[in-house]
């Protein structure tokens, strides 16, 4: 089964980071998806630029309209995902205490990805 692990954790406490910890982080996440690619469990990862690039796009009675970053109240905010493969979601879990940005207080939030089935074209 493939999960999907989103990563929440605060972006002032990583922009705290002096340059030679942030670099250890980033070879440390590297490492890891390294690792879960030598052991079969990674699909794909990606980190994402802050909250304040984004922009939220609602389509409500046939008209668009565009938001400058999400509605969040909260210092945590998304700031990446790791896409991987696991035999079920205990060991999912498992794979997931062992990210690196985790172990640094980030939250992540393990979710199945739901395999939509086959349907006939019309």
């Amino acid at each position: 089964m493939k999960y999907l692990c989103l990563l929440y954790f605060d972006g002032n406490e990583v922009d705290a980071l002096s340059e030679p910890e942030k670099k250890k982080l980033d070879r440390d996440s590297i490492g890891y998806d390294r690792e879960l690619d030598r052991r079969g469990h990674y699909l794909t990862s990606q980190a994402l630029q802050s909250p304040d690039a984004a922009v939220t796009v609602r389509v409500r009675d046939a008209k668009v309209s565009t938001t400058d970053g999400p509605f969040i109240e909260t210092k945590e905010h998304l700031g990446g995902f790791i896409l991987i493969e696991a035999d079920d979601l205990n060991q999912a879990i498992r794979l997931a205490t062992d990210i690196p940005l985790v172990r640094r207080g980030a939250a992540v939030e393990v979710r199945p990805i739901y395999e939509v089935p086959p349907v006939d074209p019309e």
